[in-house]
């Protein structure tokens, strides 16, 4: 058995220069240790873009349990309502 192969091919090696210009045009911000920004996005972004982050990370979370995302109508989807007047939320038994 011959040893592994350490060269590069040369499509894994133009990939790989594109991939390092592409992060180049990365933006990047450097910040003093305890001076960082805030994390608060409100005054950056809009409700819309906020909603849209987190739909992308609610996809990748998905895509990783190997499941399919649901699909559901939004009168069908699991859930469960508490309102405050619920006397099951502090302990009493409830009158049904």
């Amino acid at each position: 058995m011959s040893a592994p192969d350490d060269t590069i091919t040369e499509p894994a090696e133009r990939a790989r220069q594109r991939r390092a210009a592409t992060r180049g045009g990365w933006p990047v911000r450097r910040f003093a240790l305890g001076q960082e920004p805030d994390d608060d996005l409100s005054r950056t972004t809009t409700a819309a873009e906020r909603i849209a982050m987190v739909w992308r990370l609610t996809l990748d979370a998905w895509a990783m349990t190997g499941r399919l995302l649901p699909e559901y109508t939004r009168d069908r989807m699991p859930g469960r309502v508490i309102r405050p007047s619920d006397q099951t939320m502090r302990g009493a038994p409830r009158d049904d």
